[in-house]
């Protein structure tokens, strides 16, 4: 349907737009296949300014928790994903007290399996991914509180 070279908050992203069928979008962002939902329905045509639905975290299947891009409450620190990917594994559970510098997930990168750390001492508050969801950069793995 259309390919779109997408700058958010600096960096680059290629998205190229498979199929749009009503309110689900096949897309591709930097060569990885995603399914996304599209908030308040489907736009009338797939316009440059409508791309940044990538922006959204894409969801594999309906899930009954918030959006997973969603920011950490007041109080927590947000763990988020250096680049795209897939969840290979979450290391943590809510509740569990956890360290600087230790593994909270991992990410599957191009063939690459990434170490999420966590960047502060606390407590797992909310996890915001399972394990085989895709994720883009930015996004929101766990809170620590």
């Amino acid at each position: 349907m259309g390919n779109y070279k997408l700058t958010i908050n600096g960096k680059k992203y290629e998205v190229d737009v498979q199929s749009v069928e009503g309110a689900s979008a096949k897309v591709t962002v930097n060569g990885t296949a995603y399914d996304v939902q599209i908030e308040g329905g489907a736009p009338v045509a797939v316009q440059p300014a409508a791309a940044p639905a990538p922006q959204a975290a894409p969801q594999a299947a309906p899930a009954p928790e918030a959006p997973r891009a969603q920011a950490a409450p007041a109080g927590g620190k947000a763990v988020e994903s250096p680049l795209p990917g897939v969840i290979i594994s979450i290391n943590v559970a809510v509740g569990d007290s956890v360290k600087r510098g230790q593994k909270v997930a991992v990410l599957e990168a191009m063939k690459m399996e990434n170490e999420i750390l966590a960047p502060v001492d606390g407590t797992v508050s909310k996890i915001h991914v399972q394990k085989g969801d895709s994720v883009l950069e930015g996004a929101t793995i766990v809170t620590i509180g």
